[in-house]
């Protein structure tokens, strides 16, 4: 009888374990997408990279607590560390710095995220340089179908006029925003090649030690580092740690593990849509027919660079 039941116990922790990791794509879009919405309510109260300093920092201490409890491993060799504080200065550093500072200079975020979502393209590139990952006719076809309706959505949100889309904003802003596309996809890359078999929790941790190095010596150069501590910087501040920084960073780690890197560059394809959806839920933005064909496109595309392969 007893036998029975942990073999009963065994099959459900399989299902409940399967079930999580075919989620777990979905939740991490959603929980990437907040970002841009937290950032809208939790930027006017700071500037860019003080506003990442605390958010770095905050995580540190978060992050070193949990170890703690869990009593993780730290990387065995000094190489090891170095690499993962390399891919901290990447994709959080120069990635979240970019984005922060580009809008911070005027550029607008649909633009800005226009930009950005070109990662997938990208990653899909680096990846068979860096990865020697061989990305099929079906994974191309669904990350340009992807990058398509990517743009029907933004065109709808964001119309920008082609005689005044570089006014209002910084020229350093589009080299900004490219610096950060070039080192999510790199940085994500350098991850998956570089830092396997580290484990995902100290990974982390040195990813954030590193990038608050970067964000404090920027905020120290050259802001004023004054913080207007209202409840809903306090808010903002709480859901990028605790949502952001630590659940959708492992997430998205754990993905990279476990699957393609192309395959898991082409969930940035729908967080533009998801930001939309949002967007028109919680503030009443217009998503009208081009956007939602946008979202259909993208859906579909998705689904044919992440369908799995007869082989």
């Amino acid at each position: 009888m007893g036998f029975e039941n942990t073999t009963a116990l065994n099959v459900m922790s399989a299902t409940l374990s399967q079930f999580f990791i075919r989620l777990m794509p979905w939740f991490f879009v959603w929980v990437w997408s907040t970002g841009f919405l937290v950032a809208k309510l939790g930027k006017s109260y700071a500037e860019p990279f003080t506003l990442l300093s605390y958010r770095f920092a905050l995580a540190l201490v978060v992050l070193w607590v949990i170890i703690k409890v869990v009593n993780c491993d730290w990387p065995s060799t000094w190489r090891l560390a170095l690499h993962c504080m390399l891919v901290g200065l990447l994709i959080h550093g120069v990635y979240l710095g970019g984005i922060f500072q580009a809008i911070s200079l005027g550029m607008p975020a649909g633009l800005s995220a226009m930009v950005i979502g070109l990662q997938p393209l990208t990653m899909a590139l680096f990846a068979g340089l860096m990865l020697g990952e061989r990305v099929t006719k079906r994974q191309w076809l669904g990350l340009i179908m992807g990058l398509v309706g990517l743009y029907l959505v933004l065109g709808e949100q964001f119309s920008i006029d082609p005689e005044t889309v570089f006014e209002g904003f910084s020229g350093w802003s589009p080299v900004l925003v490219g610096s950060s596309l070039l080192a999510i996809a790199f940085g994500t890359l350098y991850q998956k090649k570089y830092c396997h078999g580290v484990d995902l929790l100290t990974s982390i941790w040195l990813q954030y030690a590193a990038a608050l190095v970067l964000s404090l010596s920027v905020a120290f150069a050259f802001e004023t580092r004054i913080v207007d501590w209202q409840w809903q910087f306090v808010v903002s501040l709480s859901w990028q740690v605790l949502a952001l920084s630590i659940g959708a960073i492992l997430l998205l780690m754990i993905m990279i593990r476990q699957g393609a890197a192309a395959k898991v560059g082409s969930l940035f394809y729908l967080v533009p849509p998801v930001v939309a959806i949002q967007a028109w839920f919680l503030f009443g933005e217009a998503l009208g027919v081009q956007g939602l064909l946008g979202i259909v496109l993208i859906a579909a595309g998705v689904a044919q660079a992440m369908w799995p392969s007869r082989n």
